[in-house]
């Protein structure tokens, strides 16, 4: 197709109506995607690829979605733009769930990377717009070779890299059509486990003729939680590792994996990693979050924030429980209809949300609860979790008449930005299963 008719097609797409999302988590209420690969598209956007979850009981889906933001505050969703069955069946040959995707721009097409590992396979689908529709699945010729993860990085002499692997990763390159591997290329162990803490999902991208690796880390606690790196001078390494970029333990108290990439966008580079929620592995949600270099090209590590890429939340308006970027005991972010609250609290356990910003004053919170079978509530405290005491918020389960319910307290008088965190208390040493944070602004 020529090139100003793509352009076109991509201006049409961009102006159908979507939903806007802005801060953590970047994907909506009831939207699980995972695996975040960030890419900036010929059309000047930022698009976002990744696995679809939709059960605790499996990692992924048979679809993918695709968010898209030209400004970092606000994203839309495509939905279902590529699957493995269904209306938009772009693999003829099988019915298997897709994990893990990446997508670059080539010829003025764009290349969908996917993989099922319950079939041993990885393919490419192709589209005139980065945000598809997708279709036309084939298998890559790498049979002897299959694992998860695919990813695709296009040097700036124009060769493109293919990326793929658990615990041990592989590299070769890719051949002009975008389609097949030079198996001639082919080279395993650019990073493993034992020497780089890689564990699989591998991202790579250059920066000041410095190529980067991105990964999930095991360097901590035995477990992925990491997003880590390492650098080399050549696309084919060898590669040292360099340290941690995020780590999103104690996000949830199920979580496990994380998996992510860098990229610059209007002159900010920020790391993509996700999220787990509801007390599971596998029922995930992307974030975002600002980095910054060091002189020797290092990067200095961040911790999960509930603002992201924006600026912190606002108090005087709705801060959604689901925002919480910190959740310490046993408790829980989880769907509730088409909603997401934060749910099933214990004895002691807490919640963070940083960073908010209280102006010039707030004296009173308004927060809207789903009582429970007993009498529960939270203490709110500022900078950390034994910090100032701000006041707090107490649920009788006989005083409201209805399910869901708005209640208001008085609050110490507060100013500035702070770290928020909620302590939650129940006069049962038990678990307050049916109680819920839905939303909380102050006054």
């Amino acid at each position: 197709m020529p090139h100003n008719l793509v352009l076109l097609s991509l201006m049409l797409l961009w102006l159908i109506p979507g939903r806007a999302y802005s801060q953590n988590p970047i994907s909506p209420a009831g939207v699980y995607i995972a695996d975040p690969s960030a890419k900036v598209m010929p059309d000047g956007k930022l698009y976002v690829y990744g696995s679809l979850d939709e059960s605790c009981n499996y990692y992924c889906s048979h679809r993918h979605h695709i968010m898209a933001t030209s400004n970092m505050q606000d994203w839309k969703i495509f939905e279902n733009r590529f699957a493995s069955k269904g209306n938009v069946d772009g693999i003829k040959y099988n019915d298997d769930l897709l994990y893990a995707p990446d997508c670059v721009a080539a010829h003025d097409s764009f290349y969908l990377y996917y993989c099922q590992p319950n079939s041993d396979a990885e393919g490419v689908a192709v589209s005139i717009s980065p945000a598809g529709p997708f279709a036309r699945g084939q298998k890559i010729n790498i049979s002897d070779h299959p694992q998860i993860d695919p990813s695709v990085f296009i040097d700036s002499d124009g060769q493109a890299y293919y990326l793929w692997g658990q615990f041990s990763l592989k590299m070769a390159r890719l051949r002009p059509n975008m389609r097949e591997i030079d198996l001639s290329t082919l080279k395993d162990s650019i990073i493993t486990e034992n020497e780089h803490f890689f564990h699989e999902g591998a991202f790579m991208t250059k920066r000041n003729s410095v190529y980067y690796l991105v990964f999930a880390d095991m360097s901590r606690g035995n477990m992925p939680t990491c997003l880590g790196y390492a650098t080399s001078n050549q696309p084919f390494g060898p590669y040292h590792y360099r340290g941690v970029i995020i780590d999103n333990n104690f996000c949830n108290p199920g979580n496990w994996n994380n998996h992510g990439s860098i990229v610059e966008y209007a002159g900010q580079w920020y790391v993509f990693y996700h999220r787990s929620t509801h007390g599971c592995n596998m029922m995930r949600k992307a974030c975002v979050e600002p980095i910054t270099f060091g002189n020797d090209g290092s990067i200095q590590e961040v911790e999960m924030t509930s603002q992201g890429a924006g600026p912190p939340l606002d108090a005087f308006r709705k801060i959604e429980g689901e925002q919480a970027c910190l959740l310490h005991g046993n408790l829980l972010i989880e769907a509730d209809s088409l909603n997401e609250v934060l749910s099933r609290f214990s004895k002691g356990s807490r919640a963070a949300f940083k960073y908010v910003d209280f102006g010039k004053g707030a004296d009173s919170i308004t927060v809207r609860v789903r009582k429970g079978a007993t009498d529960c509530g939270f203490n709110i405290k500022l900078g950390q979790p034994w910090g100032d005491h701000l006041g707090y918020v107490h649920i009788n389960k006989q005083r409201y008449s209805n399910e869901w319910c708005e209640v208001t307290f008085p609050v110490k008088n507060t100013i500035g930005i702070h770290a928020l965190w909620f302590e939650f208390y129940i006069p049962e040493d038990a678990l307050a299963p049916y109680s819920a944070i839905d939303w909380f602004r102050f006054h």
